[in-house]
């Protein structure tokens, strides 16, 4: 059983308590994006294990009638075995959300698996247009560049600061630094597109900055966040008639996931603290 602490951040071990989670997201007007725990397998086995796994939930969502999607990590469905089987196990992911008027997001984890991650992305959006989304991290000193890259593709793009830790010969490590960069490739995103923009942030000021943009621009776009955190300012801005989607884990893994956002983040753990203690 997830103790409070980690129910807080993750939506049950089960796909029925994932399900329950969504429909009482969605009876507050948020949207939710479902994540299956696990990453960094290197036995094919795994990967095709959780490959299956996000099948069978795509039929689920579909079923249930929820206004829920999935998202899937890169080393889950094979990335640390070989990039090609990513890619067969993502194509075929994309596929079954295609025909049954799904969605599909694609995390992004560390550095070294950008270059494989984005060209799997170009190639699956070209044929399943508009049914997967792809991650890019702020962070990263190569964002802008991959942002033109990918500007016209036909699928969705989420930004997020990023959380990995890498050396600042290809990332920014000043925190003042990463969100000017969020800035600038925001403004980017809303100056070029008219939609599929996903503003994955808990930061108010970076949240205000897209309404700003996407009111002069007239672009459709949603705000993403994640389960635990700030859950009330979601349900404001859903309130408010903004398209918002909450990224929620669920799986018998949730310990290694709720022990990575606590180590990612020095706040995270505060967060945590104050959830036990109920305050």
């Amino acid at each position: 059983m997830i103790p409070p602490v980690a129910s807080r951040f993750v939506a049950g071990e089960s796909v029925p308590a994932a399900l329950d989670h969504v429909r009482a997201a969605n009876e507050d007007g948020v949207a939710v994006i479902l994540n299956l725990l696990g990453e960094h397998y290197d036995d094919p086995a795994d990967a095709r294990a959780d490959t299956d796994a996000y099948l069978g939930l795509l039929d689920d969502i579909a079923d249930s009638g929820l206004d829920a999607c999935v998202s899937v990590k890169p080393s889950q469905i094979g990335m640390d075995v070989s990039t090609d089987l990513f890619e067969e196990h993502y194509r075929e992911i994309v596929a079954r959300a295609h025909e049954v008027d799904a969605f599909v997001w694609c995390d992004m984890e560390d550095a070294d698996t950008t270059d494989a991650t984005l060209d799997a992305f170009e190639s699956i959006a070209a044929d399943y247009p508009w049914s997967v989304g792809q991650c890019v991290q702020s962070n990263l000193r190569r964002t802008a560049d991959d942002l033109d890259r990918l500007i016209d593709v036909p699928g969705k793009l989420r930004l997020v600061k990023g959380a990995y830790d890498e050396p600042s010969s290809i990332a920014y490590t000043d925190k003042a630094r990463v969100d000017e960069a969020y800035r600038d490739d925001l403004t980017t995103l809303f100056e070029r597109r008219d939609r599929g923009i996903a503003v994955g942030s808990h930061d108010p000021e970076m949240i205000s900055l897209a309404d700003r943009l996407a009111r002069d621009r007239g672009a459709d776009y949603e705000v993403q966040m994640l389960m635990g955190v700030r859950e009330d300012a979601q349900r404001d801005l859903a309130a408010q008639g903004v398209d918002v989607h909450r990224y929620a884990p669920y799986g018998d893994k949730w310990l290694s996931y709720f022990y990575r956002r606590v180590r990612e983040r020095k706040e995270n753990l505060t967060f945590a603290a104050r959830a036990v203690l109920g305050q």
